[in-house]
């Protein structure tokens, strides 16, 4: 039954079910549950402990329930919230005041990700997302719980692959992937668009290129403008560089490119973070020498703040590409600085990064990599 009970909750998510909900009317809700189904009036009056006669008197409207026991008791049943069936109690304003709650705690984790502390953000999303997750487990329908439930999913997620080790990237991957699963319900094409952006780069993170890019390439074909497709289209370029993939890494480069001066620029949308992304791709698609004469040019100057840890993949990435070169002084201090910025803002899989760079050529860098990571492990079990 419980595992029916999560489904009812998807499907009363979807614009249908809502202007159904919105009559208030049990007869329709009634109807309207079992086609979705496909439940006869037997199979809905064994679920509602009712008979099949009493179903359809109540779907033509001959009998109406009017005792609030018997009204929560049907909502309970349908996974309904009671006050659809014009049941009202404290239940009600204590939803109000958790999704207000949990809007807010939503956007400040977003802010302290972005600020460099997806530690504490993490701190503060796993206890909304339980409490989100327990109240979908237990029938609570409600389409701004859901949604809610969605954006804190795709939060956590995002957050969990800042401060996650490689190995455990999974683990962001499928709290993203939690989050896809309920916008579907949702006729939002620029929220669908959101998740599965969010959800490819956890993916191409956990090394999953492959589904990466195709969450990815749907989430650029889906989105409603220029804005969400610009959003989309340089963490594609980031997967179709690690999956080899030239043609498409060019072809996204340059339209991410050709996007910048139509929309406003963001920590990921900009030309500083195109430069490095532009940077690896050439790296990971065999063209060394184009990189490093990438590389001979100065960085975009931000025309806006960015993340914390956006300057860290840079100073990696440009000291992999000074390794290149055969420019060893230039890549120690690079990634020196880059090693000591990840373990502050306790970045492991950045901190990996320094390692697979430095293995067999910058021992000392590759050390204090190794020792940061292992101090970061250390905190992560505790």
């Amino acid at each position: 039954m419980r595992r029916s009970m999560r489904l009812v909750s998807w499907r009363w998510a979807t614009p249908e079910a809502q202007a159904v909900l919105a009559t208030r009317n049990l007869a329709s809700i009634l109807k309207y549950y079992r086609r979705v189904h496909g439940s006869s009036q037997v199979q809905t009056g064994e679920l509602l402990g009712y008979d099949k006669t009493y179903v359809s008197a109540l779907e033509l409207g001959k009998r109406q329930l009017s005792d609030v026991g018997s009204l929560r008791h049907v909502a309970e049943r349908l996974a309904l919230p009671a006050h659809i069936l014009g049941v009202t109690d404290p239940v009600d304003t204590d939803h109000r005041s958790m999704i207000q709650f949990g809007v807010s705690t939503v956007r400040l984790a977003e802010v302290a990700r972005q600020c460099g502390h997806a530690t504490e953000a993490v701190a503060e999303l796993w206890p909304l997302v339980a409490r989100l997750e327990a109240r979908a487990r237990d029938g609570g329908t409600e389409r701004d719980a859901l949604r809610l439930l969605a954006h804190a999913r795709m939060s956590l997620g995002t957050a969990l692959g800042n401060v996650l080790p490689e190995e455990r990237l999974a683990t962001a991957a499928h709290w993203t992937a939690k989050s896809v699963d309920v916008v579907r319900a949702f006729d939002d094409r620029a929220l669908i668009t959101t998740a599965l952006r969010m959800h490819g780069n956890e993916l191409r993170k956990a090394g999953l290129i492959g589904a990466a890019v195709d969450r990815l390439t749907r989430a650029a074909a889906i989105a409603p403008g220029p804005e969400e497709r610009a959003a989309v289209l340089p963490l594609l370029a980031r997967a179709a560089g690690a999956l080899g993939d030239a043609v498409l890494f060019d072809q996204t480069v340059r339209e991410a490119h050709q996007l910048l001066d139509k929309v406003e620029h963001t920590s990921l949308v900009n030309p500083s973070a195109l430069y490095e992304i532009r940077l690896r791709g050439l790296v990971s698609t065999g063209r060394t020498r184009e990189a490093i004469r990438h590389a001979e040019s100065a960085p975009p100057t931000p025309a806006i703040a960015v993340a914390p840890q956006w300057r860290v993949i840079e100073l990696i990435t440009t000291g992999r590409v000074h390794l290149l070169a055969g420019d060893s002084r230039g890549a120690t201090q690079l990634l020196a600085t880059a090693v000591r910025e990840a373990r502050a803002q306790r970045l492991p899989h950045q901190l990996q990064r320094v390692q697979r760079a430095t293995a067999d050529r910058l021992p000392d860098t590759h050390d204090a990599a190794t020792h940061a990571l292992a101090q970061l492990r250390t905190e992560i079990a505790a």
